[in-house]
């Protein structure tokens, strides 16, 4: 199940609560960043052990911000995190959001 999160206090939260999380950065209106969506939806759906959460970049645009000065990773729209222990440990973008990237990435990680 996805969970939409919106706030920097809401994304700390999950950095200290959550040991292993996948987190998507989600544009509204990017025809590429829905296909994402729709892969990132279906790996949610099989994959319950890995909680998913995501922020729509139109709506958390600092929360956005944050994430890539902090982690220093460049923005880009759509893009899939795996963070363990409160580190990346895996990012891709764009067409590379797949449901077999994710589950790979997971096992791997």
């Amino acid at each position: 199940m996805l969970e939409k999160i919106d706030t920097i206090e809401q994304f700390d939260e999950l950095i200290k609560t959550e040991n292993k999380f996948y987190f998507l950065k989600h544009s509204l209106t990017c025809p590429i960043s829905h296909a994402a969506y729709k892969e990132y939806e279906k790996y949610a759906n099989e994959n319950r052990d890995i909680p998913t959460y995501y922020l729509a970049v139109q709506d958390s645009r600092p929360l956005s911000n944050e994430i890539a000065e902090k982690f220093q990773i460049k923005h880009e729209s759509p893009q899939a995190f795996l963070f363990s222990n409160g580190e990346v440990v895996w990012n891709v973008s764009h067409w590379k959001i797949t449901n077999r990237s994710l589950a790979s990435a997971s096992a791997e990680n």
